[in-house]
């Protein structure tokens, strides 16, 4: 009776594990967001796609990287690929404008039609719990990581999944990243 409840209780708790490892969704499918206009912006609509997401910052020396983003989107919007840029103000106030004032900069600047959200923090006690997933191995399921600075780039695969960090000095039309696209 004993070896039986035992064999119970183990069986129960297996059944439980499995089930809580399909409650934990190790993709960016679960997240809402708000875009620059403030309108929600499923995550989940991107299913299929290929995604980069990237902290952005109108006042850094990487700024020019927004014109390299738009060129990038163009080339691939229509093969499944998506850019999605998350202004913010964590490195040396290089992000202060508000949503407005960051969407009028980057249309007028570059010309940035790719999809950008609203102003979030990327690191600290404030940030946003889409970067809590893409930066902590145990909610990701890839890879503990630190975004350094702005325009640092996740890559996501077409299941949701992150698949490569960038850093921020690689230009997003790098061959690298050209090729992890069209593949």
């Amino acid at each position: 009776m004993k070896k039986l409840l035992l064999f119970c209780l183990i069986t129960f708790s297996w059944l439980l594990q499995a089930q809580n490892n399909k409650i934990m969704d190790h993709t960016i499918y679960q997240f809402k967001v708000k875009d620059i206009q403030g309108k929600d912006f499923d995550l989940s609509t991107l299913r299929g796609k290929k995604v980069m997401i990237v902290n952005t910052a109108s006042k850094c020396g990487f700024t020019p990287q927004y014109k390299q983003l738009q060129e990038l989107y163009s080339l691939y919007k229509e093969k499944d690929f998506v850019i999605i840029g998350f202004p913010a103000n964590n490195f040396a106030g290089q992000e202060p404008g508000s949503d407005k004032e960051i969407a009028a900069f980057c249309e007028a600047n570059y010309g940035v039609d790719f999809p950008m959200m609203s102003k979030i923090s990327v690191k600290g006690a404030d940030m946003h719990p889409l970067y809590h997933f893409l930066t902590e191995k145990s909610k990701n399921n890839y890879k503990d990581s630190e975004v350094q600075w702005n325009f640092q780039k996740y890559l996501i695969d077409e299941e949701g999944r992150v698949a490569r960090v960038i850093d921020s000095k690689t230009l997003p039309t790098d061959k690298s990243i050209i090729d992890w696209i069209e593949n």
